[in-house]
């Protein structure tokens, strides 16, 4: 098992491990804070063992770094990795404010999360909702903007499943974590936002800046994609 230190310190730049398997380009070690590919999230990039990060994920129990070149290390090697830090505190930033975005049209129509992608750049949230026109998303986006100008605190704690399921508003999405995970991550957002979550957030509102709505799409019949970005 790798132990998620992007769990235990979301802020965490770099970081030594001990390397428990290697397979050409592929290295898992003990501990990582590299954020795996998953739950809509990109994964992180940087540095391993001065070999490039180009893609991490999750494999059970284990979080498998994917090198862009094959890496001069064995098993028990101890190991550097850096994080591209200006590319995930993006990410972090842009996840905080998918989960405000959530919680908004989700207060304001009762809509669940059919799926999302968050990038540095660029983020997608999809609902299944029945009609969306510019002057609602215009107007979710400025409530929005007013949750995070308060400053809220972004906190996370553990619940069984069956705890977190029986809760209301706890599982935001439509297809729902699969029945195999006994223990939810939960992620809670001021008074506005709890919810079923395994990603990197950042530690309070504030440091998500502005969030700007881009474009709709319509996709497929009662399920609209909302396209932002943060400034």
């Amino acid at each position: 098992m790798t132990r998620k230190l992007f769990w235990e310190d979301m802020y965490m730049r770099e970081f030594q491990a001990k390397v428990l398997s290697v397979e050409g380009g592929r290295v898992v070690l003990d501990q990582t804070a590299f954020n795996p590919r998953g739950g809509g999230l990109v994964a992180d990039t940087g540095a391993l063992g001065g070999a490039r990060v180009a893609e991490v994920v999750k494999e059970g129990d284990a979080i498998v770094h994917v090198l862009e070149a094959p890496v001069q290390v064995v098993p028990g090697a101890v190991v550097r990795g850096m994080l591209d830090w200006d590319r995930r505190y993006r990410i972090m930033r842009m996840h905080t404010a998918a989960h405000v975005l959530s919680s908004v049209v989700n207060g304001q129509t009762g809509a669940l999360i059919t799926g999302n992608q968050i990038r540095p750049e660029e983020s997608r949230v999809d609902f299944n909702l029945e009609e969306l026109d510019k002057e609602k998303m215009s107007n979710y986006v400025e409530e929005v903007n007013a949750v995070v100008a308060r400053g809220l605190d972004v906190t996370s704690f553990f619940m069984t499943r069956e705890e977190a399921m029986g809760t209301p508003g706890f599982v935001k999405l439509a297809n729902a974590a699969p029945p195999t995970v006994e223990e939810l991550r939960i992620v809670k957002i001021g008074d506005v936002d709890t919810q079923a979550d395994g990603g990197v957030h950042v530690r309070n509102t504030k440091e998500i800046g502005k969030v700007v709505g881009l474009r709709m799409e319509n996709k497929g019949k009662s399920n609209r994609r909302l396209y932002f970005t943060v400034s």
